[in-house]
Protein backbone atom coordinates (compact mmCIF):
# COMPACT_ATOMS: atom_id res chain seq x y z
CA UNK A 1 0.00 0.00 0.00
CA UNK A 2 1.14 3.63 -0.47
CA UNK A 3 3.28 4.86 2.42
CA UNK A 4 1.64 8.29 2.30
CA UNK A 5 -2.14 7.99 2.35
CA UNK A 6 -3.12 11.63 2.66
CA UNK A 7 -2.05 15.15 1.73
CA UNK A 8 -3.30 18.48 3.08
CA UNK A 9 -3.30 21.90 1.37
CA UNK A 10 -1.34 24.85 2.75
CA UNK A 11 -2.57 28.40 2.16
CA UNK A 12 -5.32 30.93 2.82
CA UNK A 13 -7.83 29.28 0.48
CA UNK A 14 -7.40 25.72 1.73
CA UNK A 15 -10.58 23.70 2.18
CA UNK A 16 -10.09 21.38 5.15
CA UNK A 17 -13.74 20.32 5.27
CA UNK A 18 -13.70 18.68 1.86
CA UNK A 19 -11.48 15.97 0.45
CA UNK A 20 -10.87 13.96 -2.70
CA UNK A 21 -10.43 10.19 -2.45
CA UNK A 22 -7.96 8.63 -4.86
CA UNK A 23 -8.39 4.86 -5.03
CA UNK A 24 -5.26 2.73 -4.70
CA UNK A 25 -5.67 1.42 -8.25
CA UNK A 26 -5.91 5.03 -9.49
CA UNK A 27 -2.78 5.87 -7.50
CA UNK A 28 -0.96 2.93 -9.09
CA UNK A 29 -1.94 3.99 -12.61
CA UNK A 30 -0.58 7.49 -11.94
CA UNK A 31 2.60 6.01 -10.46
CA UNK A 32 3.23 3.69 -13.39
CA UNK A 33 2.45 6.18 -16.16
CA UNK A 34 3.59 9.53 -14.76
CA UNK A 35 6.42 8.40 -12.45
CA UNK A 36 7.71 5.13 -13.94
CA UNK A 37 7.02 6.49 -17.48
CA UNK A 38 5.27 3.35 -18.70
CA UNK A 39 2.95 3.63 -21.68
CA UNK A 40 -0.73 3.02 -21.08
CA UNK A 41 -0.39 -0.30 -22.88
CA UNK A 42 2.49 -1.35 -20.61
CA UNK A 43 0.50 -0.20 -17.58
CA UNK A 44 -2.47 -2.30 -18.70
CA UNK A 45 -0.24 -5.36 -19.02
CA UNK A 46 1.27 -4.70 -15.59
CA UNK A 47 -2.15 -4.41 -13.95
CA UNK A 48 -3.86 -7.23 -15.87
CA UNK A 49 -6.59 -5.06 -17.44
CA UNK A 50 -7.42 -3.72 -20.89
CA UNK A 51 -5.88 -0.51 -22.17
CA UNK A 52 -9.32 1.14 -22.37
CA UNK A 53 -9.75 0.45 -18.65
CA UNK A 54 -6.42 2.13 -17.94
CA UNK A 55 -7.46 5.11 -20.09
CA UNK A 56 -10.62 5.54 -18.03
CA UNK A 57 -8.83 5.16 -14.67
CA UNK A 58 -6.01 7.51 -15.72
CA UNK A 59 -8.38 10.27 -16.86
CA UNK A 60 -10.42 10.13 -13.66
CA UNK A 61 -7.32 10.00 -11.43
CA UNK A 62 -5.77 13.06 -13.07
CA UNK A 63 -9.03 14.98 -12.70
CA UNK A 64 -9.21 14.09 -9.00
CA UNK A 65 -5.66 15.34 -8.41
CA UNK A 66 -6.40 18.55 -10.33
CA UNK A 67 -9.54 19.07 -8.22
CA UNK A 68 -7.53 18.71 -5.02
CA UNK A 69 -4.73 21.02 -6.17
CA UNK A 70 -6.85 23.76 -7.72
CA UNK A 71 -9.63 23.81 -5.13
CA UNK A 72 -7.40 23.33 -2.08
CA UNK A 73 -8.92 20.03 -0.95
CA UNK A 74 -7.34 17.25 1.08
CA UNK A 75 -6.28 14.25 -1.01
CA UNK A 76 -6.77 10.80 0.54
CA UNK A 77 -5.55 7.48 -0.93
CA UNK A 78 -7.62 4.42 -0.02
CA UNK A 79 -9.91 1.70 -1.35
CA UNK A 80 -10.40 0.57 -4.92
CA UNK A 81 -10.33 -2.67 -6.88
CA UNK A 82 -6.91 -4.30 -6.50
CA UNK A 83 -4.92 -7.05 -4.86
CA UNK A 84 -1.24 -7.45 -4.06
CA UNK A 85 1.02 -9.54 -6.25
CA UNK A 86 1.18 -13.17 -5.10
CA UNK A 87 4.87 -13.52 -6.06
CA UNK A 88 4.41 -16.29 -8.58
CA UNK A 89 5.64 -16.67 -12.13
CA UNK A 90 2.76 -14.58 -13.42
CA UNK A 91 3.90 -11.56 -11.42
CA UNK A 92 3.78 -8.48 -13.68
CA UNK A 93 3.23 -10.88 -16.58
CA UNK A 94 7.00 -11.07 -16.89
CA UNK A 95 7.50 -14.52 -15.34
CA UNK A 96 9.57 -13.10 -12.51
CA UNK A 97 9.88 -14.45 -9.00
CA UNK A 98 9.69 -12.52 -5.75
CA UNK A 99 13.47 -12.35 -5.45
CA UNK A 100 13.94 -10.92 -8.93
CA UNK A 101 13.67 -7.38 -10.26
CA UNK A 102 10.11 -6.14 -10.68
CA UNK A 103 8.45 -2.82 -11.56
CA UNK A 104 6.60 -2.57 -8.28
CA UNK A 105 5.03 -0.44 -5.61
CA UNK A 106 7.43 -1.18 -2.75
CA UNK A 107 10.37 -3.60 -3.04
CA UNK A 108 9.02 -6.77 -4.60
CA UNK A 109 5.30 -6.01 -4.14
CA UNK A 110 3.29 -5.17 -7.25
CA UNK A 111 -0.32 -4.18 -7.70
CA UNK A 112 -2.68 -5.73 -10.16
CA UNK A 113 -6.38 -5.37 -10.67
CA UNK A 114 -8.87 -7.91 -9.33
CA UNK A 115 -10.51 -8.45 -12.69
CA UNK A 116 -7.66 -9.93 -14.70
CA UNK A 117 -7.74 -9.42 -18.43
CA UNK A 118 -8.51 -12.65 -20.25
CA UNK A 119 -7.71 -13.95 -23.67
CA UNK A 120 -10.44 -12.99 -26.11
CA UNK A 121 -11.74 -10.36 -23.69
CA UNK A 122 -15.17 -9.16 -24.78
CA UNK A 123 -16.73 -5.70 -24.66
CA UNK A 124 -20.07 -4.29 -25.79
CA UNK A 125 -19.76 -0.61 -26.59
CA UNK A 126 -22.84 1.56 -27.18
CA UNK A 127 -22.71 4.93 -28.95
CA UNK A 128 -25.57 7.44 -29.03
CA UNK A 129 -26.30 7.43 -32.74
CA UNK A 130 -27.80 9.57 -35.50
CA UNK A 131 -26.88 9.44 -39.19
CA UNK A 132 -23.45 7.97 -38.52
CA UNK A 133 -22.56 10.57 -35.90
CA UNK A 134 -22.45 10.60 -32.09
CA UNK A 135 -25.82 12.05 -31.07
CA UNK A 136 -25.16 14.94 -28.72
CA UNK A 137 -27.63 14.31 -25.90
CA UNK A 138 -27.75 10.94 -24.21
CA UNK A 139 -31.25 11.36 -22.74
CA UNK A 140 -32.82 12.26 -26.09
CA UNK A 141 -31.15 9.67 -28.30
CA UNK A 142 -33.53 7.49 -30.30
CA UNK A 143 -30.88 5.00 -31.37
CA UNK A 144 -27.69 3.38 -30.16
CA UNK A 145 -25.09 1.71 -32.30
CA UNK A 146 -23.74 -1.27 -30.39
CA UNK A 147 -20.34 -2.75 -31.16
CA UNK A 148 -19.25 -6.25 -30.18
CA UNK A 149 -15.52 -6.21 -29.39
CA UNK A 150 -13.28 -9.23 -28.90
CA UNK A 151 -9.57 -8.95 -28.16
CA UNK A 152 -9.71 -5.18 -28.82
CA UNK A 153 -11.23 -5.63 -32.31
CA UNK A 154 -14.77 -4.89 -33.50
CA UNK A 155 -16.30 -8.12 -34.81
CA UNK A 156 -19.88 -6.89 -35.35
CA UNK A 157 -22.17 -3.89 -34.89
CA UNK A 158 -25.86 -3.09 -35.05
CA UNK A 159 -28.14 -0.08 -34.68
CA UNK A 160 -31.01 -0.49 -32.19
CA UNK A 161 -33.93 1.76 -31.23
CA UNK A 162 -34.31 2.94 -27.64
CA UNK A 163 -38.03 2.01 -27.73
CA UNK A 164 -39.16 5.17 -25.99
CA UNK A 165 -36.67 5.00 -23.13
CA UNK A 166 -35.01 8.27 -22.14
CA UNK A 167 -32.62 9.84 -19.64
CA UNK A 168 -32.04 7.69 -16.53
CA UNK A 169 -34.11 4.76 -17.86
CA UNK A 170 -31.64 4.35 -20.73
CA UNK A 171 -29.07 2.95 -18.30
CA UNK A 172 -31.37 0.03 -17.53
CA UNK A 173 -32.09 -0.40 -21.23
CA UNK A 174 -28.36 -0.60 -22.01
CA UNK A 175 -27.90 -3.07 -19.17
CA UNK A 176 -30.49 -5.39 -20.77
CA UNK A 177 -28.40 -5.19 -23.95
CA UNK A 178 -25.31 -6.31 -21.99
CA UNK A 179 -23.54 -3.03 -22.73
CA UNK A 180 -20.51 -2.32 -20.52
CA UNK A 181 -19.21 0.87 -22.16
CA UNK A 182 -20.96 4.01 -23.47
CA UNK A 183 -19.71 6.80 -25.73
CA UNK A 184 -21.93 9.88 -25.94
CA UNK A 185 -21.97 13.66 -26.19
CA UNK A 186 -23.76 15.53 -23.43
CA UNK A 187 -25.35 13.75 -20.49
CA UNK A 188 -27.14 14.82 -17.32
CA UNK A 189 -26.03 14.15 -13.77
CA UNK A 190 -28.88 11.75 -13.01
CA UNK A 191 -28.15 9.66 -16.07
CA UNK A 192 -24.46 9.52 -15.13
CA UNK A 193 -25.38 8.18 -11.71
CA UNK A 194 -27.69 5.57 -13.26
CA UNK A 195 -24.92 4.41 -15.58
CA UNK A 196 -22.50 4.12 -12.68
CA UNK A 197 -25.02 2.07 -10.71
CA UNK A 198 -25.47 -0.18 -13.75
CA UNK A 199 -21.69 -0.70 -13.99
CA UNK A 200 -21.42 0.95 -17.41
CA UNK A 201 -18.21 2.88 -18.13
CA UNK A 202 -18.90 6.33 -19.56
CA UNK A 203 -16.96 8.32 -22.14
CA UNK A 204 -18.98 11.53 -22.36
CA UNK A 205 -18.36 14.80 -24.17
CA UNK A 206 -17.30 13.01 -27.36
CA UNK A 207 -18.31 14.03 -30.88
CA UNK A 208 -17.78 13.04 -34.51
CA UNK A 209 -18.31 9.76 -36.33
CA UNK A 210 -19.60 6.88 -34.23
CA UNK A 211 -17.45 4.22 -35.90
CA UNK A 212 -14.33 6.35 -35.57
CA UNK A 213 -15.03 7.04 -31.90
CA UNK A 214 -15.00 3.31 -31.15
CA UNK A 215 -11.82 2.86 -33.15
CA UNK A 216 -10.24 5.72 -31.21
CA UNK A 217 -11.36 4.26 -27.89
CA UNK A 218 -9.75 0.94 -28.72
CA UNK A 219 -6.50 2.66 -29.77
CA UNK A 220 -6.45 5.00 -26.77
CA UNK A 221 -6.97 8.18 -28.83
CA UNK A 222 -10.60 9.05 -28.04
CA UNK A 223 -11.12 12.66 -27.00
CA UNK A 224 -13.76 12.92 -24.29
CA UNK A 225 -14.62 14.84 -21.12
CA UNK A 226 -15.03 12.65 -18.00
CA UNK A 227 -16.69 15.53 -16.11
CA UNK A 228 -19.25 16.58 -18.72
CA UNK A 229 -22.65 17.34 -17.16
CA UNK A 230 -25.47 18.96 -19.11
CA UNK A 231 -28.14 21.07 -17.46
CA UNK A 232 -31.61 21.31 -18.97
CA UNK A 233 -33.07 24.75 -19.65
CA UNK A 234 -36.41 25.99 -21.00
CA UNK A 235 -34.93 26.83 -24.40
CA UNK A 236 -33.70 23.23 -24.78
CA UNK A 237 -30.07 24.35 -24.68
CA UNK A 238 -27.74 22.04 -22.78
CA UNK A 239 -24.32 22.99 -21.53
CA UNK A 240 -21.75 21.15 -19.46
CA UNK A 241 -18.42 22.86 -18.89
CA UNK A 242 -16.91 23.38 -22.34
CA UNK A 243 -19.46 21.03 -23.90
CA UNK A 244 -22.66 22.14 -25.63
CA UNK A 245 -25.31 19.56 -26.36
CA UNK A 246 -27.10 21.81 -28.81
CA UNK A 247 -30.86 21.94 -29.26
CA UNK A 248 -33.38 19.21 -29.85
CA UNK A 249 -36.88 19.04 -31.19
Amino acid sequence: MPQNVGFEPIGENKNMDDFVKLNVDEYEVIRLIDFEKLTQEQCATQMFVSRTTITSIYGLARYKMADALINGKKLMVSGGEFKLCEHNRECCRKGRLANESCIDLFGDVALKMKNHIKENEKMRIAVTYENGQIFQHFGHTEQFKIYEVVDNKVISSQVIDTMGNGHESLAGFLKTQNVDTLICGGIGGGAKESLEEAGIKLYGGANGEADLSVENLLTNTLEYNPEVVCKHHDNEEHNGGEHSCGSHS
